[in-house]
């Protein structure tokens, strides 16, 4: 066993929504340490999202958006004998999250020619529908811990 285990410190909620998950995505959008930047992004991609589902409150939308990409299972190298093996592991929830909050800023981020907002709010309502980048991340990650089921009994 190495050392020891990092303490996990605890984000307090957003001030505005009253919600962690809030709280960390904004901290995962955040560069350079520019919090406030990440929260006007956030904050502003919300509001766009409360136009295109005006039947249902931002953070609804938004918490549905993380409940569609996160995954339930991933892959994890393990060597064995010389050779690697793809095991397919079960996902936690705090790492389902961080995963779902990543791929969901990248693939905003890749989006072209638009506020970065913009870019969010489209991502986050796409993941809301169930369709989107994220989603296919998401399933394409399921797919290949269902492909390589055969080496489940390897994990540990």
């Amino acid at each position: 066993m190495r050392r020891r285990k990092a303490e996990l410190r605890v984000v307090t909620a957003d001030p505005k929504h009253n919600s962690r998950l809030v709280a960390k995505f904004i901290n995962t959008i955040m560069e350079s340490g520019k919090k406030t930047v990440a929260e006007h992004i956030l904050y502003g991609a919300l509001d766009i999202l409360e136009k295109k589902v005006p039947d249902n409150e931002p953070i609804k939308v938004f918490n549905k958006a993380m409940e569609n990409v996160r995954p339930r299972l991933e892959v994890k190298a393990r060597r064995i004998g010389g050779a690697t093996y793809q095991v397919p592991i079960e996902v936690s929830v705090n790492r389902g999250n961080a995963l779902a909050m990543r791929w969901i800023r990248d693939f905003a981020r890749n989006r072209k020619g638009r506020p970065m907002e913009v870019k969010l709010a489209d991502e986050l309502f796409s993941a809301y529908k169930g369709e989107g980048a994220s989603v296919k991340k998401r399933d394409d990650t399921h797919k290949m811990a269902e492909s390589n089921k055969a080496f489940a009994h390897l994990r540990w």
